[in-house]
């Protein structure tokens, strides 16, 4: 299993994942996710079974996963669909006002993340 979750940008942002939150599912509870984990210094922490608020913000993020990129417009193929993600994610932590962050994009809370004060 590869880590696709762009190291490279983390690392220049100087973001460090410390833990992550996830539900019970069972790619959670996988081998391969458990040795990815391990293998990051990652911990992996589990919200309560059959409470959908702990995991209130993610839940609130898939749907707009939903409703901005996969089924917003209609795409001729599942590759397609795939392509267009980058550019939807970009869009979504760079630009794309929050609401819960006075209109802000989720970028503008990583210190330094444009790297001006290197």
């Amino acid at each position: 299993m590869r880590w696709r979750g762009g190291g490279g940008r983390r690392r220049e942002a100087g973001v460090t994942v410390e833990r992550v939150l996830t539900d019970n599912g069972s790619c959670y509870r996988s081998h391969a996710w458990r040795d990815l984990l391990t293998a990051a210094g990652i911990a992996h922490k589990r919200t309560r079974p059959y409470r959908p608020q702990t995991n209130g913000k993610v839940e609130r993020f898939n749907r707009t996963l939903l409703d901005e990129w996969a089924y917003a417009r209609p795409y001729r193929s599942e590759t397609e669909r795939r392509k267009a993600f980058p550019g939807w994610l970009h869009t979504y932590n760079h630009h794309r006002g929050h609401t819960a962050l006075k209109g802000q994009p989720p970028a503008s809370r990583v210190p330094n993340l444009s790297g001006q004060y290197t």
